[in-house]
């Protein structure tokens, strides 16, 4: 996901749009277009779907881990022009990857 975190609010987005309701908080109080209320139904589909994205974005937590150790783009291509794809691959991503392994 674009963001750094997960809300209510991203649950709603995804069932329904963003162009069904005016306003909503991060709790997943919304004042919906048609002004009608939230129902039980739609409570329970929210919160299935927040913990739906939360373990997306959990599962995810290797890649941001590796994102952020990996070498900038311009390293990765100097390493790469010098000494070739085998040692950038062995000098620069295995050690990462093994440090943030696939879950």
């Amino acid at each position: 996901m674009p963001t750094d975190k997960i809300s209510k609010i991203n649950a709603i987005k995804s069932l329904f749009g963003r162009d069904s309701y005016d306003k909503c908080t991060g709790d997943g109080v919304v004042t919906w277009k048609d002004g009608h209320t939230t129902t039980e139904e739609e409570t329970a589909q929210i919160n299935t779907e927040y913990d739906r994205l939360q373990a997306e974005y959990d599962a995810k937590e290797y890649q941001r881990k590796r994102d952020a150790e990996y070498p900038s783009i311009k390293d990765q291509l100097d390493k790469i022009y010098h000494e070739g794809i085998d040692k950038w691959k062995e000098d620069m991503i295995k050690p990462v990857k093994d440090k943030h392994p696939k879950a």
